[in-house]
């Protein structure tokens, strides 16, 4: 992915970035920016796919709906969190981070990976969908038999990037409480997923 940063939408983007950090509250902090990609993308079984970070104070932390551990776990995740208890047992995490998704080979990963406090969707149209669909596009290409769990809008709209030949798509309404109700509840997608990699001879993840 490093051949990206080159390219003049990149650099763009990193201008665009420079003036915010110095100017506005921007999530998450410098350093936790590219946190999804210290997973090793060769070894990705799964890519959960949002939208952009949380935007209050001591949330984002650069892995899709993950919170610090030292957080009150978010809204969203609350409602993953039923899901898999309802889908297949009680989840294991006793706080809000996905750090122990991460380590199993989930990829979690935003559309657009950093946003002004208070202000969602604020760094869309910037530069950074052009980054995350070069990134779903290395994946689709390189990797054999991934999960693509989309939820909400914006991640769905990355569905055509996917070869369905090869891999597997789960989609619905995001978990957010504004629409949890309207689909995600019920998806099943934990066990959908574990189900799949089982059948392709790869380890199941423990959510």
């Amino acid at each position: 992915m490093e051949s990206e940063f080159a390219k003049p939408y990149f650099k763009e983007l990193a201008n665009f970035l420079h003036s915010e950090y110095e100017n506005k509250t921007i999530f998450p902090k410098k350093s936790l920016v590219f946190s999804a990609f210290t997973t090793d993308l060769n070894a990705i079984k799964v890519v959960i796919l949002g939208q952009d970070p949380y935007h209050t104070p001591g949330a984002a932390e650069g892995l899709a709906f993950s919170v610090p551990s030292s957080q009150p776990i978010s809204p969203s995740l609350v409602n993953i969190y039923k899901e898999i208890d309802n889908d297949i047992g009680q989840h294991v995490n006793p706080t809000g981070s996905l750090r122990n998704w991460q380590k199993q080979g989930v990829l979690l990963l935003n559309t657009v990976l950093t946003v002004e406090a208070h202000k969602p969707k604020s760094h869309s149209g910037k530069g950074w969908e052009i980054f995350t669909t070069a990134t779903i596009e290395y994946l689709n290409h390189e990797r054999p038999h991934l999960v693509f769990i989309l939820w909400g809008r914006d991640a769905r709209n990355k569905k055509s990037l996917i070869d369905t030949s090869k891999h597997l798509i789960l989609e619905s309404p995001h978990p957010s409480p504004l629409s949890a109700y309207a689909g995600f509840f019920g998806s099943k997608p934990f066990s959908k997923c574990n189900n799949f990699l089982r059948e392709n001879g790869v380890d199941e993840i423990v959510w």
